[in-house]
C-alpha cells in the first residue's frame, strides 16, 4: 500500500523544516529486469550485475545493482517521500557527497529516508537545499546508499 508524500504547504515553509526528517518513500523492487536496463542503458554490463550463472559463484552469491542504478531512485524516494504544495520544479543541482556502505543483491526492495539539511534562498524566489537521502534494503543492517542530493526549488 502507497503512503501519501508528506505535505509541505509552501515553498516558504522549507527553510522551518532544516533538521527534520521529511519522509519515508515506498518500497521499490530492485530485479533483475531493472539492474539488465540500467546496464543497457548505461553501458556498464560487468559480469557482477548482468550474469546470473557467474554471479552466483561470485563474492555475493548473486547478482547485484550498480550503484549508480541505486543513486538513480533517488528522484522516486524523493518525490514518494514529500510534496511542497505550489512548487513550480525541482532542479537536480548535483550531490555533495555519496557511499554505497552495502550491496543491493537482485530482488531485494529499498525505500529512501529523506531529512532535510540545509535550505537557503536563491534569486527568483527559489531556495536551494541539501537532502540526506538514506536508501535501507529491506532485511538489511546498514544502508545501502548515504547521499546529500541539492536540489533547486523554484515556485
Amino acid at each position: 500500500m502507497s503512503t501519501p508524500p508528506r505535505h509541505i504547504p509552501s515553498l516558504s515553509a522549507l527553510p522551518a523544516l532544516v533538521g527534520t526528517q521529511l519522509g519515508h518513500s515506498d518500497w521499490v523492487l530492485v530485479d533483475q529486469a531493472r539492474i539488465d536496463a540500467f546496464a543497457a542503458a548505461t553501458g556498464d554490463a560487468q559480469w557482477i550485475h548482468v550474469d546470473p550463472a557467474r554471479a552466483a559463484i561470485g563474492p555475493f552469491g548473486t547478482t547485484i545493482a550498480h550503484g549508480f542504478l541505486t543513486l538513480s531512485l533517488l528522484p522516486v524516494f524523493m518525490n514518494q517521500a514529500f510534496a511542497i504544495d505550489g512548487l513550480g520544479m525541482g532542479v537536480n543541482y548535483g550531490l555533495n557527497r555519496v557511499r554505497f556502505p552495502a550491496p543491493v543483491p537482485v530482488g531485494s526492495r529499498l525505500r529512501g529516508t529523506v531529512k532535510l539539511l540545509a535550505c537557503e534562498p536563491l534569486p527568483q524566489d527559489g531556495l536551494q537545499a541539501v537532502l540526506e537521502v538514506s536508501v535501507e534494503r529491506e532485511g538489511g543492517s546498514k544502508p545501502v546508499c548515504v547521499a546529500e542530493s541539492v536540489v533547486r526549488f523554484f515556485p
